[in-house]
């Protein structure tokens, strides 16, 4: 079987793609499987440090209202197009498989004019232009909000890394905490941004140690590599780590009793699927996506969810420090947390792939 997948630009398109890809290499390994990309994107990093091929097709930002932009548009998305059917003539594709962003748009259209299947995957609650487009030319269109607007809906969940998908936090904690420096039986807060960090959950935990090392709550603090935040270094008591980057976010996670993070689809897909609950600090721009995909595990007693604006030193001592200091408490959430997780979403989405290529194998 030979596929082509459509998900670049940032971590959220590329991870689900590059897991879907482990799990039909798992299943098979002769699978042929090709990425499309630009290369503004991660995905020329990320792809080939999994070992997939790379076709870089020229980027086409759409803009999302009426602007001069427009007028440049079809000829680059033309350009865009024949870029990405020349991928999918190359690659021979059984199937295309899009995740939204900048490259699912040629892809999808591509796919359509080769009459190659599509499956399109919508990560949020709110789909973005791409997967509003890629989701008119196909049946099969996968989701991880079981209430998404996109037509046929099939709720699968978001596909995650199987470090993730398969982490036991409870086997690995004291392995986790000891990799990080942090000991192994005091409170543990996880803090982290995304891979570039977040200044203002970066500005309130710096400013909230003292609170947390009064209240015996050690803090593993993912700053990003260009934030510079650190607490004034005090001898004795709880350890406050940060570190720059993390590409061992299993580890991370499995080293937290709790996390203080953003509220982007990958994260909150994966802090459920481990079982980790969280106090959320949605993002506040674009279209509030954020605090809709973290709102369903705070309101099932996942999580707290806290404004960007609202988030203080003070908030953190009055709202997360209560809640760390009495374990039935973390434990009551991480065990809601985990009920709306999903760890098999890779799995499902690759037999849809397989149900796909057959049905269309079987209708030529």
């Amino acid at each position: 079987m030979r596929v082509v997948l459509a998900g670049g630009g940032t971590a959220g398109h590329i991870e689900p793609a590059l897991a879907l890809a482990d799990a039909l290499r798992r299943n098979d390994p002769n699978t042929g499987i090709v990425c499309l990309g630009t290369e503004r994107g991660l995905e020329t990093r990320l792809v080939p440090q999994r070992g997939y091929e790379l076709a870089l097709i020229p980027p086409v930002p759409l803009p999302r209202t009426l602007t001069p932009q427009l007028l440049s548009v079809p000829g680059r998305l033309r350009g865009a197009i024949n870029a990405a059917a020349s991928v999918l003539d190359q690659a021979g594709a059984d199937i295309l498989v899009g995740f939204g962003g900048y490259v699912a748009t040629p892809g999808y259209l591509a796919a359509r004019k080769r009459k190659v299947p599509i499956i399109v995957h919508e990560a949020n609650p709110k789909p973005g232009l791409a997967n509003k487009l890629g989701a008119r030319f196909t049946d099969h269109v996968a989701v991880s909000h079981a209430d998404s607007p996109l037509p046929n809906p099939t709720f699968v969940g978001i596909p995650l890394r199987r470090e993730i998908a398969t982490l036991d936090r409870l086997a690995m904690g004291d392995k986790a905490r000891s990799y990080f420096g942090l000991l192994p039986d005091l409170p543990t807060l996880l803090i982290f941004g995304g891979s570039q960090g977040a200044r203002s959950l970066n500005q309130a935990a710096v400013a909230a140690a003292p609170h947390l090392r009064q209240a015996g709550i050690q803090v593993l603090h993912i700053v990003g590599p260009k934030n510079t935040e650190e607490p004034e270094p005090v001898s004795g008591g709880p350890q406050y780590v940060t570190i720059p980057y993390c590409d061992r976010m299993d580890l991370a996670y499995a080293a937290a009793d709790m996390a203080m993070c953003r509220a982007g689809a990958m994260t909150c897909a994966e802090l459920a699927a481990v079982a980790l609950p969280a106090a959320y600090v949605p993002l506040p721009i674009g279209n509030g996506e954020q605090r809709l995909n973290a709102e369903p595990i705070v309101e099932a007693g996942g999580g707290l969810l806290v404004d960007n604006a609202d988030l203080s030193p003070d908030w953190i001592a009055q709202n997360l420090l209560p809640v760390l200091a009495d374990p039935g408490r973390v434990a009551t959430m991480s065990e809601a947390a985990g009920r709306m997780g999903r760890r098999d979403a890779d799995v499902a989405l690759a037999q849809m792939v397989y149900d796909v290529v057959r049905s269309a194998g079987a209708g030529r």
